[in-house]
């Protein structure tokens, strides 16, 4: 098989492709590198191609002689969406339809898409389900619906075979602290290592399905497999809640520091509670996560510890 991946360059990417490799596959990569990072590519024999989602034409050329696109490439982060939504809505969406132009023009023959459990917003149900109505509360998170949206369009209408795998708060190995839009995870364990406190924004009492990053990359390339999932939308996601205050002290207890976040004011556009049945994901792609919350989080300060230590 060939395959595309987009936003190869990112965290989830480029452990999607560097397993992809390992299966066997050649593997193109399109980034822009805009947040996504070279280096993470070094020493894998893919093919890397520099160009923006924005670009049909550069998309195009991306697509074309492959068999699946996987398409990760997006501009992340609520709080990034609520700053700059116009970029945001160009980059995720009109991004994903040039993705899937080009797949359909291109004869591709699956496309699976990153979507978020930011999609559900102020749903207040629990444990999230893919029939529960979505209630997006920022930017970036109309933007993941729009994209799961065309996608069902293009697979009722063109009959391209379409994925959305709506992933939970993933995190693990490679994920970087350096950026004011960085994740939890890897901002805790750098405030920890450096002996500051951690930021916890709100009260703490806020819940994350945190989702160990190989188990997301398993996700992905069953998706792009298995008969019977095109057409679908999966929750990916660890299927436990864990609270921010929670997190601090489990990494506090990792970590072997004092447990004393510090708190500053909640931010808008934030999901309170959050917490994915990921049991469709489980009957049709035959998917579960394997990784336990404590032995991701070991995983994770172990190898951000070493970035760190250069």
């Amino acid at each position: 098989m060939r395959a595309l991946v987009t936003g190869g360059g990112g965290f989830i990417g480029h452990h999607l492709v560097r397993r992809l490799l390992a299966d066997g596959h050649d593997v193109r990569v399109l980034d822009n590198f805009a947040t996504g990072s070279r280096a993470r590519l070094a020493g894998m024999p893919a093919e890397v191609i520099e160009g923006d989602l924005r670009s049909y034409e550069r998309v195009h050329t991306a697509v074309r002689g492959v068999d699946r696109v996987f398409h990760l490439g997006a501009l992340p982060s609520v709080q990034r969406s609520i700053q700059d939504p116009l970029t945001t809505h160009a980059v995720n969406v009109d991004g994903t339809l040039n993705v899937l132009l080009a797949s359909r023009d291109e004869g591709v023959g699956r496309v699976v898409i990153a979507s978020s459990s930011s999609v559900y917003g102020a749903n207040p149900a629990l444990p999230k389900a893919e029939t529960d109505i979505p209630l997006p509360l920022s930017p970036y998170a109309v933007s993941k619906l729009a994209a799961e949206r065309y996608c069902a369009a293009f697979h009722a209408v063109y009959g391209l075979e379409t994925v959305a795998l709506r992933l939970f708060n993933v995190y693990g190995p490679g994920q970087s602290p350096h950026s004011e839009y960085a994740a939890v995870v890897p901002r805790f364990i750098a405030a920890m290592s450096a002996g500051e406190p951690p930021t916890i924004y709100g009260d703490g009492a806020q819940t994350r399905d945190f989702t160990f990053v190989e188990d997301v990359v398993d996700a992905f390339v069953r998706a792009g497999s298995t008969d019977g999932a095109a057409g679908h939308t999966f929750n990916i996601a660890g299927g436990r809640q864990l609270s921010i205050r929670g997190l601090a002290s489990l990494l506090a207890e990792i970590i072997e520091v004092e447990d004393a976040p510090r708190f500053e004011p909640g931010r808008d556009g934030e999901v309170r509670l959050s917490e994915g049945d990921a049991s469709l994901a489980g009957r049709i792609l035959d998917w579960r996560p394997t990784t336990s919350a404590r032995s991701g989080l070991e995983r994770s300060v172990e190898a951000l510890a070493a970035t760190l230590a250069v």
